[in-house]
């Protein structure tokens, strides 16, 4: 059904993988089949949870660089604010998206990865921003995500010398969240959205948009946004039967609704 990207569907778990040999580079023609793979994957209520990895030794390399070589400006500037959009989508995505980084992650690839709600990575992985090296500046949204991971001295550092580090390094500072070796990487990643799988649809919605809400507004917004999403959750059937599990001392049973 997709060019670039294979869906292998087990217990409420979508794993997405990219294959795009040799490098998994993230060409348009990629990221348009990628905003139509999200709307079956939102659509799909069989999925609860999804896993984002790469083919081969490769997560994504970052752009496909050829498609650079007869841009201008204007285009320039529509094809980021495209590939903002799209991951603007992966950030908003009202179902978990674990990235399950298995090796070079770099430029568009970690823009990307920054834009999954989890980041899991092999030792040997390689993440960094290396678009100075080509004069370009991070266009899809990499100078705004990555000061908020990990602050923004050593953002800055990364992007200003395009550093690469290993997945050890990104989890010392914050840029992932566990590290696995990598025969073992993509079995974590399963394990942990399958554990999260099982939680209600309905809660797993709300807290993905009380967390974003509390990245993009003050506090006292952001607070008054959980509240309102708290009280949605009283709306729901999942909320009745989670209290009814809890106080009968049995696991719940949630209809996702």
């Amino acid at each position: 059904m997709y060019s670039y990207w294979q869906v292998h569907k087990e217990d409420r778990v979508a794993v997405v993988t990219i294959s795009r040999p040799p490098a998994n580079a993230l060409s348009q023609a990629a990221l348009t089949e990628l905003a139509a793979l999200l709307d079956d994957l939102e659509r799909d209520g069989q999925v609860k949870a999804i896993v984002l990895t790469g083919e081969g030794r490769f997560f994504i390399a970052g752009a496909d660089i050829k498609e650079f070589t007869q841009l201008v400006p204007a285009d320039a500037q529509a094809m980021a604010k495209a590939g903002q959009q799209l991951f603007d989508r992966l950030e908003t995505f009202p179902k978990p998206i674990i990235a399950a980084i298995n090796g070079a992650c770099l430029g568009g690839g970690l823009e990307l990865a920054m834009a999954c709600h989890i980041r899991l990575a092999a030792p040997e992985a390689k993440l960094g921003l290396p678009e100075l090296n080509l004069g370009l500046i991070p266009g899809y949204g990499g100078t705004q995500r990555l000061p908020r991971l990990v602050g923004r001295g050593k953002a800055t550092q990364m992007i200003l010398t395009s550093e690469m580090i290993d997945g050890e390094e990104a989890l010392r500072i914050g840029l992932v969240e566990a590290v696995h070796p990598l025969d073992q990487l993509l079995d974590e990643a399963k394990k942990l959205a399958a554990a999260i799988a099982q939680k209600s649809a309905v809660a797993l919605r709300l807290a993905l948009q009380s967390v974003h809400a509390g990245t993009v507004l003050g506090k006292a917004d952001g607070m008054q946004r959980e509240a309102e999403l708290f009280a949605e959750a009283f709306a729901s059937e999942d909320v009745k039967e989670g209290v009814a599990a809890f106080l009968e001392k049995r696991k719940p049973q949630f209809a996702d609704r």
